[in-house]
């Protein structure tokens, strides 16, 4: 891809950026939220066209039309989304868009076995091609789209973000997949906010910021703070900010907390100003603690106190004692996507702007411009649809609704999810001003580095039940996942 360029409206998403992949190598393509990645790979894979620049594969110009052109070239996307139909089988999926007639029929039998070795070369062989693809884990249905690209004789594949979903054991079992892939010859773009996968898997890097071309390498050859500072424009000499926050009195204290879907009691007490994580698998129970703990999920037994006061009854009485909360799902529970920023910000707490039966809309926006610049939220203004934003921006608007309702503890479950370096090391520093504030944060994250150097505490939950709870410095990665993994009941 040579000199692409792409503009939506006033807005300039690609200027003159340019990428090589070859034959066999894996070319990690790295940025910011809002860089230009996911255009750049949608320009390639046909989704979008550019409006200047030349791209050629194997030699031979290439310009596709729309996606099933792109296919018919070699070349296969594979989305953070997953693009499946959930009620088909896998067999069906696999052959959307390419099943071979003739005259109007479909030759099941040679097609059950292209199926059968495509799903043997991803490590699927034991599943069936008559299995529903919904009632599959994610990992599986992830590995079904490659299968999906392979079938259809892929020469370059395109990963965009594929472990953000992944438990750890599930991302192992797609590098071995993307190390054979290499082996066949075939071309892979990737795209991640993990340095370390990066590392991991990638042979080659190309740094894109603010829709250029910054930077490109072999990883062998370049440091992870050189990749940041290609990333952000700027040295980020602290990934992890040390900002001192004292703890006060205990603030939330939970006794014998059991939900709907979290039967165990759970006991903790958490004070002012303190940075609380809570690590363990997924399906270890720590989304359903929080949801019991803000109302999501019917509290069944046990009692919450905030400051002494016992708290109960619905998600909006909680908000009024003073919990907010940070869904892990942001596009379908954190926020209304096709609403301005200024109503995400304002729409959970808008009786201080009422005159009589009448809303102060001035006063309204002006708050939550404060709140937006607080946050650092960029965006052309408030009245911006927070869909237009990036993954960073938007998150940090769900920050500032929490903030808006002035909220003492806030639960952060995965705030830092799908999100960059550099807008993770800015969220960071903010978590560490909320605290310095007397602010008490929960912090839930299956990334363990972040926990282990933003928390004062941290707890490791096992099969729904608060293991061992530690001063943050006495945990490793190795032993957090030892008591994670524990098979004691």
């Amino acid at each position: 891809m040579q000199g692409i360029c792409k503009r939506f409206g006033p807005t300039i998403a690609l200027d003159q950026v340019s990428l090589n992949v070859n034959a066999g190598e894996v070319l990690a393509l790295i940025g910011e939220n809002g860089a230009g990645k996911s255009t750049l790979l949608k320009v390639l894979s046909g989704a979008h066209r550019a409006d200047r620049g030349q791209i050629s594969i194997g030699g031979k110009p290439y310009q596709p039309r729309g996606p099933l052109d792109a296919r018919g070239a070699g070349v296969a996307m594979i989305y953070q989304e997953l693009n499946l139909a959930p009620d088909l089988s896998v067999e069906d999926n696999i052959l959307l868009g390419q099943a071979g007639t003739g005259k109007g029929l479909l030759f099941r039998k040679q097609q059950r076995q292209k199926i059968e070795e495509a799903l043997e070369a991803v490590g699927l062989g034991s599943l069936s091609p008559t299995a529903i693809v919904g009632q599959q884990s994610i990992a599986t249905q992830q590995l079904v789209e490659v299968a999906r690209a392979l079938i259809s004789n892929a020469k370059i594949i395109l990963f965009d973000e594929p472990t953000s979903s992944l438990p750890q054991k599930d991302v192992a079992q797609l590098f071995e997949i993307i190390d054979r892939l290499k082996k066949n010859n075939i071309g892979i773009v990737y795209i991640s906010h993990f340095l370390e996968e990066v590392r991991t898997v990638a042979d080659g890097y190309s740094v894109l910021r603010d829709g250029r071309s910054v930077g490109s390498g072999r990883m062998e050859n370049v440091s992870d703070s050189e990749i940041i500072s290609l990333m952000v424009g700027r040295d980020v000499s602290e990934l992890y900010p040390n900002i001192p926050h004292d703890l006060g009195d205990v603030r939330l204290k939970i006794k014998s907390m059991r939900g709907q879907h979290s039967p165990h009691p759970i006991d903790l007490s958490i004070r002012a100003g303190e940075i609380f994580g809570i690590a363990g698998l997924v399906g270890s129970g720590r989304t359903e603690l929080v949801r019991t703990l803000f109302g999501l999920d019917h509290l069944s037994g046990g009692q919450i106190e905030l400051d002494g006061t016992r708290i109960k009854g619905s998600v909006k009485a909680r908000m009024r004692a003073g919990l907010g909360m940070l869904s892990e799902d942001r596009k379908r529970e954190g926020l209304a996507q096709e609403l301005p920023i200024i109503e995400n910000t304002t729409m959970g707490s808008l009786k201080r702007y009422l005159k009589f039966t009448l809303l102060d809309l001035d006063k309204r926006d002006n708050s939550a411009i404060e709140l937006m610049k607080e946050v650092e939220v960029k965006a052309h203004s408030g009245y911006q649809n927070v869909a237009e934003l990036s993954g960073g921006n938007q998150q940090k608007v769900a920050i500032a609704r929490i903030l808006h309702q002035n909220a003492k503890v806030l639960i952060m479950d995965e705030p830092t999810k799908g999100i960059d370096v550099g807008t993770k090391a800015e969220i960071y520093r903010m978590m560490g001003k909320l605290a310095a504030q007397g602010k008490t944060i929960l912090f839930i994250s299956s990334y363990l580095p972040e926990l282990l150097s933003v928390c004062d505490r941290i707890g490791v939950m096992a099969r729904g039940r608060l293991r061992e709870i530690r001063e943050a410095a006495d945990w490793t990665e190795d032993s957090i996942m030892s008591v994670a993994t524990s098979s004691d009941r």
